[in-house]
């Protein structure tokens, strides 16, 4: 049932453009693997080889911590629509931080998925993509955006030096045992 290839078929690219949800795990010697959700439309496609995110602040940054350890990261995405379907795609990231040569270069890809919230983006090189069945995933109907985190940090660009802010919630995480 599973499959296996190099780079992001267009069928792929066409998949991943239509989810609003899609996962991240990322792992380091010693730590618990971490695991996140994202959504917001943070990712883009920007080759067969290559997929980008906009990474915002959230309650930690174990996943930037990872990368920049290890370089492994894992992007999964689920249908939950009548056709099941799970795509992974596994790969080297890069954590791109703002105010960096690198940052301006990359948001111009990304576009307007990069706002005055963007911690820092991930830049990912595909070294693998594995389809699978997805017949245990459930229907579930999107209904939009929670619009917490934006309204979070709308209030809190108001209140706060938000570049402190940002530099805060960047620092690398210390690991947590196993």
């Amino acid at each position: 049932m599973a499959a296996f290839f190099d780079r992001l078929e267009p069928e792929h690219i066409e998949f991943i453009n239509r989810q609003p949800l899609f996962f991240v795990a990322t792992a380091t010697d010693g730590a618990h693997p971490n695991l996140s959700p994202k959504g917001y439309h943070a990712l883009a496609v920007l080759a067969p080889d290559r997929v980008a995110y906009v990474d915002l602040p959230g309650s930690g940054n174990q996943t930037a911590t990872h990368v920049a350890e290890h370089g492994r990261i894992t992007l999964m995405f689920c249908s939950f629509e009548s056709k099941p379907l799970i795509l992974r795609v596994y790969g080297r990231g890069e954590v791109v931080a703002r105010h960096t040569p690198a940052f301006e270069q990359l948001a111009e890809l990304l576009g307007e998925r990069v706002g005055r919230h963007t911690r820092q983006l991930i830049d990912i090189r595909v070294q693998r993509v594995q389809t699978s069945c997805g017949y245990a995933v459930p229907l579930f109907e999107y209904r939009g955006q929670r619009e917490t985190l934006v309204k979070y940090h709308d209030k809190k660009h108001g209140e706060i030096d938000w570049e402190a802010y940002i530099r805060e919630r960047t620092a690398p995480q210390p690991p947590v045992a196993r």
